[in-house]
């Protein structure tokens, strides 16, 4: 595939369309089509950025075109995706009723699908996103079920339609073709293959070169590695571009692995702060790792599972079930952690956290045969289990 620019590149052409949209935006507040155009473009960008105060911004301008223009399609679409971003899914399913033939269009069925397996519907999510590809077979849909496919324990056939998808995408869109690869890389990873991860992450690069999300998989990669030097500047030269808490905690437990507890103390104080500002907004997106942090950074069960039962609450799948039981157990609630992680189980999902905790959770429960069964299987997906670990959410 040639190159065609870069994020740089990519990211000065949307700068120089928000400023041209803005304009004819504010010159016809009452025009569909402008006002959708320069919301959509704006989305684009907070999105590229990583920047999840931006999207706060989008969504005031989304919601004011709303109010003077009524349910026009394809701006509840765009509130649709936004929503969805953010981990609210009633909102989600609420903006694509809210316009009247959306939720029946190819686009609104696939956020659909998505809802179905965000909800722990599995088989639900599979049939819907079979159904999608026969009808258009779009690079976007092919990797949903590929990363469907890898939860059920199937890599060949996931990275069979990973590599389907890559072959959908044109030259234009190597920015899709680079996230394709980082997904590959992330599936490699999983079942403990750097190297091949490696080569995955340098054809994103090489393929859309300059993306902070690039050199945030291969900075994860070079911690799990053990070169934490290199991992530790990888992280702050991203931090230094985008100021994402997931990346500040992911640093502060590099920094803790190195032994250099001042600078580790430092960015996960930042992380934690953030975390909780968005919370304190009423924005759910950072319950997940909330959990993880009191789990894993600063021990605090109780808080654990506040967060982890908030989660669960919205999003009831195998992954938030995980992260509650590894809470439950935590505080000492043994009968009901075994509960929620024999929920997390009857998913079906071959995942190396999940049978990670089951192990755990039946070791604390006195059932060892079960406990060693289950750590058996975490370490025959990844023998690498135990090096510096990032979840990418």
């Amino acid at each position: 595939m040639s190159r065609m620019g870069g994020y740089q590149v990519e990211l000065a052409m949307i700068e120089k369309d928000l400023v041209e949209l803005r304009e004819k935006a504010l010159a016809n507040p009452e025009s569909a089509d402008a006002v959708t155009k320069y919301a959509y473009r704006f989305y684009q960008h907070a999105s590229l950025t990583g920047n999840l105060e931006a999207i706060g911004e989008v969504e005031k301008v989304i919601d004011g075109a709303l109010q003077t223009l009524g349910p026009a399609q394809d701006l509840c679409l765009l509130k649709a995706n936004l929503d969805f971003k953010l981990h609210r899914l009633a909102e989600t399913k609420g903006d694509l009723e809210s316009s009247q033939g959306l939720a029946e269009t190819h686009q609104g069925r696939t956020l659909l699908a998505d809802i179905a397996f965000q909800e722990g519907r599995y088989a639900e999510a599979k049939s819907q996103f079979e159904a999608l590809i026969e009808e258009e077979r779009t690079w976007d849909n092919l990797a949903r079920l590929a990363f469907l496919t890898a939860k059920m324990g199937d890599v060949q056939q996931a990275d069979e339609l990973y590599a389907e998808a890559e072959d959908e995408i044109t030259a234009k869109e190597m920015r899709s073709f680079a996230w394709v690869e980082l997904q590959r890389g992330v599936l490699d990873l999983t079942y403990g293959r750097s190297q091949e991860a490696d080569e995955h992450y340098q054809r994103a690069d090489r393929a859309y070169p300059g993306y902070w999300l690039v050199d945030e998989h291969m900075a994860a990669l070079l911690g799990q590695q053990h070169k934490f030097e290199d991992a530790a500047a990888l992280y702050e030269k991203v931090l230094r571009e985008v100021a994402k808490p997931e990346l500040q905690q992911a640093l502060g437990q590099l920094y803790a692995s190195m032994g250099k507890s001042q600078q580790a103390e430092l960015w996960q104080g930042k992380a934690l702060n953030a975390y909780l500002r968005s919370a304190e907004r009423g924005h759910v997106h950072y319950y997940h790792h909330l959990v993880d942090f009191y789990v894993e950074v600063r021990t605090d069960a109780n808080e654990a599972v506040k967060w982890a039962t908030k989660d669960l609450a919205l999003r009831k799948n195998f992954s938030t079930q995980t992260a509650l039981a590894e809470a439950l157990c935590l505080a000492g609630h043994i009968d009901e952690a075994v509960k929620t992680i024999d929920q997390a189980l009857s998913s079906g999902v071959k995942d190396t956290r999940l049978f990670q905790q089951a192990g755990r959770i039946y070791k604390a429960a006195g059932r060892r045969r079960e406990a060693e069964h289950y750590l058996h299987l975490a370490e025959a997906i990844n023998p690498h289990l135990h090096h510096f670990h990032v979840h990418h959410h």
